[in-house]
């Protein structure tokens, strides 16, 4: 496995429930500023082998960027459950929400 893979899945593995991350934001903390379209193929092909929390990860604007309804409808049903907070527009409050791993 690539370094910059196995830092994101740890990244994605460390976000806490209650809170998110952005792609961009998780590639940038596993050292590939550019490289949030990498975090959702990772994402994508491998949330269920590592177990990720998947439904953690937003868009840079801190909305659910899912276009399956089913899937979008989930992924806000587990951050409300996980007591993440929406604006009227959809939106994640980034400013309350955002994790920030150390490091």
């Amino acid at each position: 496995m690539q370094p910059f893979t196995q830092k994101v899945i740890e990244t994605i593995k460390a976000i806490p429930e209650g809170y998110v991350m952005t792609y961009g934001g998780i590639a940038e903390f596993a050292g590939s500023r550019r490289g949030a379209r990498q975090v959702v193929r990772i994402l994508h092909s491998l949330s269920a082998a590592h177990g990720l929390p998947w439904h953690r990860v937003v868009n840079v604007k801190g909305e659910i960027a899912i276009k399956d309804d089913e899937a979008r409808y989930m992924q806000k049903l587990y951050l409300i459950n996980e007591g993440v907070l929406f604006d009227d527009n959809g939106q994640v409050d980034l400013e309350r929400c955002r994790f920030i791993p150390e490091g």
